[in-house]
């Protein structure tokens, strides 16, 4: 540990392997072992190290494999200090030290479980696209303020999670044409920038209808759209580096491809990734389309493609869905585990579509997203893990523990949901107490049934006591968290409101709505 440093001569020294002159050179030196994390994916070590450079007598050194391990480096040592990755989006105050000390062993972090980690900001109206409106200016274009200084704080929590991967808002906004500085500033921040099931080839949804001529039809239409594909591939050319391409087609507005049979849309959707295959190759200047990341998301009916004989190249990543409900449909097969692109999952806290939308406030249970993302771990659904997350806001608490998931599947094993809460409660509002007993109640009664889907029918109040039950376990809970709450110094409580009482109490008054209507029924 530092003993009475001199703080004018004791620093935080961070760089990458190989871009970084200081840190090359204390390799060099032998003051610094970088050999458990050299060639890694996202892996850093830290240490302290005396004399690392001329007038500092000791310095905390970050090394990282790449930009983004060193990036990891600098966010753990902030997280250990006391800074949250939600202290904008909940308003978690930093913790306050009179002194921070760090130990003199080499700490080694990295690689992760997950190669690409993330969430899909997407259903993000009236909530989230409200609050922007009101947060940020419009952009020129008239559009609600969904723009660099937006993304910057998407970009800032994607990393302190340790994440890397983000599929931008959809439904009333473009990433790379609402603002200039978009695109670039999510590759200065060193997130790798994708686009959702709907979006292929790094281009937004409505800049089709807004700037191209024709039908969304390839069977029509092909000419223009490949004309489509190759302006998102050479816009996106300069951001290659971090950048996963979405591959194939669905129709318009997040849809299966209508008016055409199966067997000629699966013809056609694999001439189609060949011409889009050909256009990267292209557009990138490649040689070799199988260095280039790629995935195809087999959402909805595209699965059911692949099931009637759809051939994907074997070097794109097939993304497995979920059913929209936190149940993966299907996961890779044995013969399946060994191909070049692997696999992952595509998943859902938030759904707006058939039979219903769920989209209010976080019905996540935590303990079944372990269960289904540990089976797809298990079946080596390792490549890609992103979540759609809505409006973001609700559901900090389901975020991280998908995002702690797939960073470290070892650490967090299926049955640690427990453990895992209460270690994010104490970084959180620095109390354990019976918070994660809230949390997991909380869950199994919201997933019960989802708030959208309640009526007055949903729970007797005729029948074995069944609404009074359910009626007591919520004001039960919900008298445990205002507890919990009431226990927590005042500058924690507005993020422990945001995250864990709000929801409780919502849930509650929500359930009595519901048994009183039915008991006017009787």
């Amino acid at each position: 540990m530092y003993s009475d440093p001199n703080s004018s001569k004791t620093v935080i020294i961070a760089g990458t392997i190989g871009n970084s002159s200081v840190i090359d050179s204390l390799i060099e030196q032998g003051k610094l072992n970088t050999t458990a994390i050299n060639g890694k994916w996202e892996a850093f070590v830290s240490q302290v190290v005396k004399d690392p450079i001329e007038g500092c007598d000791e310095a905390v050194v970050i090394a990282g494999s790449m930009p983004r391990g060193t990036i990891y480096g600098i966010y753990d040592i902030s997280e250990q200090i006391g800074v949250s990755p939600w202290h904008f989006w909940a308003d978690v105050p930093a913790q306050k030290h009179p002194d921070i000390w760090a130990k003199r062993g080499l700490k080694v972090q990295g690689p992760p479980s997950v190669k690409y980690r993330g969430f899909f900001l997407n259903d993000e109206q009236p909530g989230l696209t409200n609050w922007v409106s009101d947060n940020f200016p419009d952009l020129t274009n008239g559009s609600a303020g969904y723009g660099h200084v937006f993304y910057s704080l998407v970009c800032e929590v994607l990393l302190r999670l340790r994440a890397n991967y983000l599929w931008p808002t959809l439904w009333a906004s473009m990433l790379y044409t609402d603002d200039a500085h978009s695109q670039p500033l999510v590759y200065a921040y060193e997130v790798v920038l994708g686009s959702s099931h709907t979006e292929p080839l790094m281009r937004a949804q409505n800049e089709f209808k807004n700037y191209y001529e024709g039908e969304w039809a390839y069977n029509e239409n092909n000419e223009t759209i490949d004309e489509y594909f190759r302006y998102g591939v050479q816009r996106a050319k300069p951001y290659a580096r971090n950048s996963v391409w979405t591959m194939g087609m669905r129709g318009s507005g997040d849809t299966a491809i209508e008016g055409l049979g199966v067997e000629y849309i699966v013809e056609m959707l694999e001439t189609l990734v060949q011409n889009q295959r050909d256009i990267i190759s292209e557009g990138l200047g490649v040689d070799a389309i199988t260095d280039v990341p790629q995935t195809w998301c087999l959402y909805k009916e595209v699965q059911g493609y692949l099931e009637q004989g759809l051939r994907v190249p074997e070097d794109i990543t097939l993304l497995w869905s979920d059913d929209n409900w936190g149940n993966i449909r299907r996961l890779p097969l044995a013969n399946e585990t060994d191909r070049p692109g692997g696999a992952g999952v595509y998943y859902h806290f938030d759904y707006v579509g058939g039979p219903r939308d769920y989209k209010w406030i976080n019905t996540v249970q935590l303990s079944k997203t372990a269960e289904q993302m540990h089976m797809a771990y298990a079946r080596r659904a390792d490549r890609i893990w992103v979540v759609n997350v809505g409006d973001l806001k609700p559901l900090e608490v389901p975020i991280s523990h998908f995002l702690d998931l797939a960073y470290d599947a070892e650490r967090w094993d299926v049955d640690s949901t427990a453990e895992w809460t209460r270690a994010w409660q104490q970084q959180q509002q620095r109390v354990a107490g019976d918070v994660a007993s809230v949390v997991a109640r909380y869950g199994k009664y919201a997933a019960r049934r989802k708030y959208e889907l309640l009526d007055a029918e949903t729970y007797s109040v005729v029948n074995y006591d069944e609404a009074d039950v359910v009626a007591a376990q919520w004001a039960e809970l919900e008298a445990d968290a205002r507890a919990a709450h009431d226990a927590l110094g005042e500058e924690y409580r507005p993020a422990f409101f945001q995250m864990v009482l709000h929801p409780v109490t919502a849930g509650r008054i929500v359930h009595d709505i519901y048994v009183a209507a039915a008991r006017t029924r009787i």
